[in-house]
Formats: structure tokens, sequence, C-alpha cells
């Protein structure tokens, strides 16, 4: 299946939000309460809870990112 190209900013701010999420929230909770026989079920709670409000903020602040890129790139 293939998405139409329209749609590639928005599944980039789901895929970049998604991944950042996981790998923060994982290392987030493992330096916190450290490895435990519930880690697995907190950390897809805590990826629920945090990735609602990290998507919309990709979404809105990279177009932003990539024109102060450029603007600092040759």
């Amino acid at each position: 299946m293939r998405i139409p190209s329209r749609f590639a900013p928005i599944l980039f701010s789901a895929l970049l939000s998604a991944i950042m999420v996981s790998i923060v929230s994982a290392f987030v909770l493992a330096m916190s309460r450290g490895i435990h026989a519930g880690f697995i079920a907190q950390w897809l709670r805590s990826c629920a809870t945090t990735w609602p409000i990290a998507f919309p903020t990709v979404a809105v602040v990279a177009p932003w990112v990539r024109r102060v890129v450029t603007r600092l790139t040759a």
C-alpha cells in the first residue's frame, strides 16, 4: 500500500514522534524506575500518554526547523 505524497509531512511527523517518544520514554523510565516486571506495560502507557503531545508538536515545529537549517547551511 502506497500513501499519496501529499500526506508525507503528516506521516513524517507521526513516525518521527512515535520513534522519539518510544526511545525517550523507555530511557527515562529505565533510569528512574529501573527495568522491572511491569516495565513494558508502564512504558506502553507512557508512550500512549505522551505521543498525543509529541505528534502535533513535531508537525508544527518540523517545518520551522527545516527553514532554520536551510538558512544556517550552505
